[in-house]
């Protein structure tokens, strides 16, 4: 029952309902942990008691950047909860934060969860769909729904009640990453008309050595895009374990590029946070 404190992408991130995933996706830092098949919480009405127990006596600024009114919970920290919805209560758990006085969900997923438009949760749900260039996502995420779908959902389910953010992540360093981003940037403009209320979070690839090991040993591919050492540094992350990101200064240049173009092209999606 431990809800960590975030701040990111949510004020705090809930216990875990799922702990995995069936996705094979090799960047995914879920897998460093649990590199096989997915656990289900059995005990949802405890997990949502402690969330509501919390959320009373949360402390939290609002507005902050995470929402302005509500103090908000990550509810797939640990998996990708719209994927593996059929498994879990999930109805029970969009009425608990509809309901709510205090206490907002968010999730960020890589499906279309096309399930969750049979509810209308009065925007106390929030999706954050994962993006990236089409090319990178075929290589490194390819049971996953289209980059082009996922942007044609955006409308669909603000329209449905949701509150929809873009979650530009993993942000994967190679030759001529600008230009496949000037492209996605355009996507976006394109494709999302409810432009005002989509909000957007960036995260640049972080990498686990034991991960690498087990993408080599099982084939999965795209290791040349993500291992590159000649680039990278020790990073020892918030909650344990030692892994590799990007060198300070090339990640200080990739962060200005970013959002140099991002905000030529598309001005309208705030971003709320990048790293």
């Amino acid at each position: 029952m431990k809800i960590r404190p975030s701040g990111r992408s949510s004020d705090f991130i809930s216990p875990s309902f799922g702990y995995g995933c069936l996705f094979e996706c090799s960047y995914c830092y879920m897998k460093r942990h649990k590199p096989e098949g997915l656990d289900v919480a059995t005990n949802t009405n405890d997990i949502l008691t402690a969330i509501n127990n919390h959320a009373f006596f949360a402390t939290v600024d609002k507005p902050n950047q995470t929402d302005p009114e509500y103090v908000t919970y990550d509810i797939a920290c640990n998996e990708d909860f719209a994927l593996h919805a059929k498994h879990h209560e999930w109805e029970k758990i969009f009425t608990f934060f509809r309901d709510h006085p205090v206490a907002k969900a968010t999730l960020a997923t890589k499906i279309v969860p096309d399930r969750f438009l049979t509810f209308d949760p009065k925007s106390k749900v929030r999706i954050r769909f994962s993006l990236m260039p089409q090319k990178i996502s075929s290589i490194l995420e390819p049971e996953t729904a289209s980059i082009e779908d996922r942007l044609r959902a955006v409308d669909r389910f603000i329209a449905a009640g949701y509150d929809v953010h873009l979650n530009f992540s993993p942000v994967v360093y190679y030759y001529g990453w600008e230009n496949d981003y000037v492209e996605l940037f355009h996507l976006v403009d394109e494709l999302v008309d409810n432009k005002e209320c989509v909000k957007a979070e960036v995260i640049f690839l972080t990498h686990n050595e034991n991960k690498h090991i087990y993408n080599m040993n099982h084939g999965l591919p795209g290791e040349d895009l993500l291992w590159t050492p000649d680039v990278q540094e020790a990073k020892t992350s918030e909650y344990g374990g030692m892994n590799i990101r990007y060198k300070s200064g090339l990640k200080s240049d990739m962060i200005a590029v970013f959002k140099d173009l991002h905000g030529c092209i598309i001005p309208w999606n705030q971003i709320r946070y990048i790293f």
